[in-house]
């Protein structure tokens, strides 16, 4: 059995930095595509030329071809455009809607058997859009959520209870966006829940501040978006596909029944190995809960309506 293969798509800040992130894992060979000349091979160029110093072999080359895809284990796709400051998610949407069937069509045609990981915005509506082009089953495209924004809570509350990250697990589900349903009773520090330990106004503080964790960065940056914290996320994702490590992570994922919401993409735990989504992990949730999800399904649903995909 010869090496891992890993593909990303788009050489911007956060396909560079997640084929930089999987390179110095050292057990997949990356291949990083781009449509404009030079860019992927130049930045894979580089990171080659850092593998020595960190002593690792990987093997990583830039193409603008997807013949240099072929035969990929796991592809993520990163390209589209970046939101810009006063940019909603949704208006990304269609300018995106062609990127991204491009790509995926693409994509499957040269590793029709393949994980697709998908990181463009909006990423619940561009996860569907995969799924309806690529015509793989659900567990097979995966959308990049609540690792993400899970990971920004989780950064808020270490650093305000000035404990581990390890030891905080957070709970978020729904929507990637505005909509997003941060869960406070099952975001717990080493099994205590944070409505106990912060106060209720402490907690909306936060649940905001993760809600609006994207834009906070935009508006910070002026001429980007983030990514060092989404390319983490990606290769969490795919090192759990990629080593079938079973792991239980909060991604976004096509529902067919589960939490009573059919024909959507949204954030939810899933079990993710070798195949992809082996499992959705449905949770108990309250009335409430339940309710705050229905309304971020909706949100989905609008914009995949928008689509037009038939």
């Amino acid at each position: 059995m010869g090496r891992v293969k890993v593909s990303v798509i788009g050489a911007g800040n956060v396909g560079a930095s997640c084929a930089q992130r999987l390179a110095e894992k050292g057990y997949a060979d990356v291949v990083l595509l781009d449509i404009i000349e030079g860019l992927p091979q130049g930045k894979a160029l580089d990171i080659q030329e850092s593998l020595p110093i960190l002593g690792v072999d990987s093997h990583i080359t830039g193409g603008n071809s997807y013949e240099a895809t072929a035969g990929s284990d796991v592809v993520i796709i990163t390209s589209g455009l970046a939101r810009k400051p006063g940019m909603s998610r949704d208006d990304l949407l269609i300018a995106n809607q062609k990127i991204v069937s491009d790509v995926t069509r693409n994509v499957v045609k040269h590793s029709p058997n393949c994980v697709i990981l998908i990181a463009t915005n909006p990423v619940d509506a561009m996860a569907y859009l995969a799924l309806h082009e690529s015509k793989f089953p659900r567990g097979r495209v995966i959308g990049l959520s609540g690792v993400l924004d899970g990971a920004r809570l989780a950064a808020f509350i270490a650093e305000d209870l000035k404990v581990s990250v390890e030891d905080v697990v957070p709970c978020v589900i729904g929507e990637h966006g505005k909509s997003m349903v941060v869960i406070p009773r099952l975001t717990t520090v080493k099994g205590v829940p944070i409505t106990t330990l912060f106060p209720a106004e402490k907690v909306a503080k936060l649940i905001d501040r993760t809600v609006n964790g994207g834009a906070e960065i935009v508006g910070l940056l002026k001429t980007g978006s983030a990514f060092y914290a989404p390319s983490a996320a990606l290769v969490e994702m795919a090192e759990a596909v990629i080593l079938d490590k079973k792991r239980i992570m909060l991604c976004a994922a096509r529902l067919d029944g589960e939490y009573g919401i059919r024909n959507t993409v949204m954030g939810v735990p899933v079990k993710l190995g070798k195949t992809g989504i082996e499992q959705v992990v449905e949770l108990a949730l309250t009335p409430e809960e339940k309710i705050a999800l229905s309304a971020s399904a909706k949100a989905v649903q609008e914009l995949i309506g928008v689509m037009k995909l038939g």
